[in-house]
Order: C-alpha cells, then structure tokens, then sequence
C-alpha cells in the first residue's frame, strides 16, 4: 500500500467514523473463510458494515472524531463493526459471537461513550431503532378515548373508527397508508 493509498483509506475512514453512531472493535481468533463469510453477511443483513483496517491507519483516522477513546482497543488483529442505528452493528456481532469462540468483542464506543465488552454486550441486549418506533406506534392509540369525560370543542369531520389500527400501519407501505386514509377506508 503506497502513501496515496493509505491517505486514501484514512479519509474514507474518517468519513465512516463522522456517520455511524455506533463502532464495535472485534478481536479475530483465528475464524475461517467461511465463518468471516457468515459474519459479513450477518451485519450486511443488519445494516451494518464490517471492515478490517490497518490499526496504524484506523488511528489516525479517529483522530478528529468522537471515536477518539477506542486508539486503545485497537492493538493485535482487529476488525471494526459500524452501524447508524445504535445498536445494529453490536447486536450482530455480539449474536454471531455467541456462536463461536474465533471471535472476541474486544470493546467499542457509541459516539464519545467509550464501552467495554460488557457495554457492548449490554448495548446489544436492546431494541433497535425500529423495534423502537414499533412500540411507539402501538402506544400511541389513533382512536377517540372512550371515556365520556373527554368531549372535543368542535367535533372532528372524520370518524376515529375509520382510521388504521396501529398494526395495520406497520403492515401497510406508505402510500397504501395515505390513500386509505384520505378514503377513509382503513
């Protein structure tokens, strides 16, 4: 690698580390081709992405970021694991983990947060961004309470029984979503 080639690699991953919100630093342990395989498609199917770098390069490159504490973890063999969702690259990682020993979660940071392997492990154990709205939606109720006390000023011109239940949303796309709902056929 000549030294346009690794100013190259320092700026696209610097430009990696300013996006995601969460980095995990793994240790390789002597995985196969088949098991790094397994692990790369494991994080593309969660979102995140994967990526071995030179250690030399990957701190430099968080020199100017808030991934500045984890300069630390990166000695020996390690590859690095990013996701916007917070939790995404950690969940995948941590679940492939669990699968075999050729892996160990050395550490991570979630911005300027430096976490352990424990954080990382603690971080992976909840929701994702989506399982989040998700329970958001269901809490939120798009019917009329029952309850008699409440009475609106003016009553509303569409009715709150022909709105989408919470569920139905979630199975609808969004453009079904707006033309039921401009029909008042939900």
């Amino acid at each position: 690698m000549d030294r346009s080639q690794k100013a190259d690699s320092v700026a696209t991953l610097n430009a990696v580390f300013n996006e995601v919100g969460v980095v995990v630093i793994t240790r390789n342990l002597g995985m196969s081709v088949a098991q790094s395989t397994a692990l790369r498609g494991k994080i593309r199917d969660a979102g995140a992405t994967y990526k071995v770098a030179k250690n030399s390069l990957a701190k430099l490159a968080i020199a100017d970021t808030d991934y500045v504490g984890i300069g630390d973890f990166l000695n020996g063999p390690t590859a690095i694991a990013t996701s916007v969702d917070p939790v995404a690259a950690a969940k995948a990682v941590v679940e492939f983990a669990k699968t075999t020993d050729k892996i160990e979660i050395v550490g991570g940071a979630m911005g300027s947060q430096v976490l352990n392997a424990d954080g990382v492990k603690a971080l992976a154990s909840m929701p994702s961004l989506d399982e989040l709205r998700a329970k958001l939606i269901g809490l939120v109720q798009l019917r009329r309470p029952r309850s008699p006390s409440f009475r609106p000023l003016r009553r509303p011109s569409w009715r709150a029984s022909s709105l989408p239940t919470p569920t139905r949303l979630l199975e609808l796309k969004p453009r079904a979503i707006f033309r039921k709902i401009a029909k008042g056929q939900a």
